[in-house]
Order: structure tokens, then sequence, then C-alpha cells
């Protein structure tokens, strides 16, 4: 199951000073007329500073935001286009940090819960939480209210609410911000794993050793705009730098100046 948009744009109204103080509206685009391909077996990750647009790129991928202009296909094994806006719900796992749980819950039975709403079967479903708590090693908490667990722990519980329905696709965006060793560990193993199965995993993260260590290719945005996308290998390479960090400034440097360049000879 792979993800295919072309020519993403999305706009937003913002309020700016005029050199007079008075206040306007202006129109911006969050993100500009973007491509992009996400594959099977894959880590795609997306890395940008601060208001590049990744976020809103994800949740137009992950057909939790409407595009402005362009589209996002989903195709499936057989390489056909999936249409059916419940059939394609349940072909993404999406974790964002606005994401919340209720508190009054164990993670085993917001799992039970999400296996309900995906119509799932009590015995099948009480094996894909069995698998997941081994997978995410939740064995001391998944029992205990989420509202009680570390911020690891509550992080943990969030992404096995992504995994209970098996989809094909996983959105994270930044999953291991703010956490401890350990739980980034289990998080990015099990990205790993389950890129080994062949499914597709898009991420965002502003950890550049992790992504580096992590992604099979990598697209970095800035102003809405894509401006690398190839493997972390090929962009060191082309950047003459020797660690991801280096790479990722020298293209936001590039891609800062280019900006500037176009706004000159508008």
């Amino acid at each position: 199951m792979r993800i295919e948009a072309r020519a993403l744009c999305k706009s937003f109204t913002r309020l700016v000073n005029d050199k007079d103080k008075k206040s306007r509206k202006e129109e911006f685009f969050a993100v500009d007329h973007v491509d992009i391909d996400a594959h099977e077996g894959e880590i795609l990750g997306v890395l940008g500073p601060n208001g590049a647009g990744k976020t809103t790129l994800l949740r137009m991928l992950g057909n939790l935001l409407e595009p402005g202009e362009g589209f996002v296909h989903i195709i499936d094994d057989k390489g056909e286009r999936i249409t059916d806006p419940i059939r394609i719900k349940s072909c993404i796992g999406y974790l964002s940090g606005n994401t919340r749980l209720y508190g009054r819950l164990s993670a085993r039975e917001m799992m039970r819960t999400i296996s309900e709403i995906y119509g799932m079967d009590e015995e099948s479903a009480a094996a894909r939480i069995d698998q997941i708590v081994e997978v995410l090693k939740m064995q001391d908490f998944v029992d205990n209210r989420i509202e009680r667990l570390s911020t690891g722990q509550t992080q943990r519980a969030n992404i096995a609410r992504c995994l209970v329905h098996s989809p094909g696709i996983y959105i994270f965006d930044e999953p291991t911000l703010g956490l401890d060793i350990l739980s980034s560990e289990s998080i990015v193993n099990f990205m790993k794993s389950e890129k080994d199965a062949g499914r597709t995993v898009l991420y965002s993260t502003h950890y550049m050793e992790e992504a580096q260590y992590l992604c099979d290719r990598v697209i970095m945005m800035y102003k809405g705009r894509i401006i690398a996308n190839a493997s972390p290998d090929e962009l060191m390479e082309q950047t003459k730098t020797d660690n991801l960090r280096e790479t990722f400034r020298a293209i936001i440097d590039s891609g800062a100046k280019s900006a500037e360049s176009e706004g000159e000879d508008a």
C-alpha cells in the first residue's frame, strides 16, 4: 500500500503589520505545489524547520485535511486506487502530537474500544492487542489508567491506538518528541519492524541522528516546498557533509538563499 500525491497546495490567512503598523490579511501557502510518493517497505522522513509545512502536508496525506489544490491517492497492493472514505481511514494509522486520549480508560480498554470501532471480532482483537503490548513493551502499564502514565508510556499508548486495525500506512508526526531513550528506542524499533513487514511509514522529526539511522529516504521542506528528496547518504554526498545534521543546515541555508533571490527577482 502506498501514497501518491501531486501538486498539493494548502493556503491559510494570517494577519501582518504594514510599515505604518496597520494590520492586514495575507494569504500564504503552508504547502506549495508538492509532489510526493511514499512506497511500500519504506520509511520516509519529513524534515524541515518550524513552519516549513510538515504537519500540514502530513495531515493532507493522512486524509485529515482537504487540499486546496492537487490530490492524494491511496494505492492498494493490486495497484488500484482506494476511493471509499471509510476504507481509506482503515488503511492509515495517524499519530499527531495534538492527539488526546481518554484518561480514565486503561491502554488495553482503549485498544478494545478502537477494535470495536473497526468491527474486529473479540478473538482477533485480543490477539492483536497482545501483539502490540509485546512489540511496544507495554506489559508493565497496559492495564493502568492512561491519566496515570508517564509521558513516554502515554506516547506508546497513543501509538498502540494507531496499530489495532493493522493499517498498511503509518503517518507519525514527531513520534519521539520529548521521550526518554528507552521509549524512543521502542518506537524506532517498531517503525523498523513495520517497514520490514512491507508497511509504508512516513514520519516527521527534528532529531537528525534518528532520521539518518532510520530513514530510507528523506524529504526536506522549506516555506511549503520540497527542496531535497533523496536517501540520507545521497544528500550527505551531494552537500559534502558527514552527518545529516550538517546536511540539513546546508540544504536549508541553500533554500533560504534561493527564496531570497526569488523575492529580489520578483
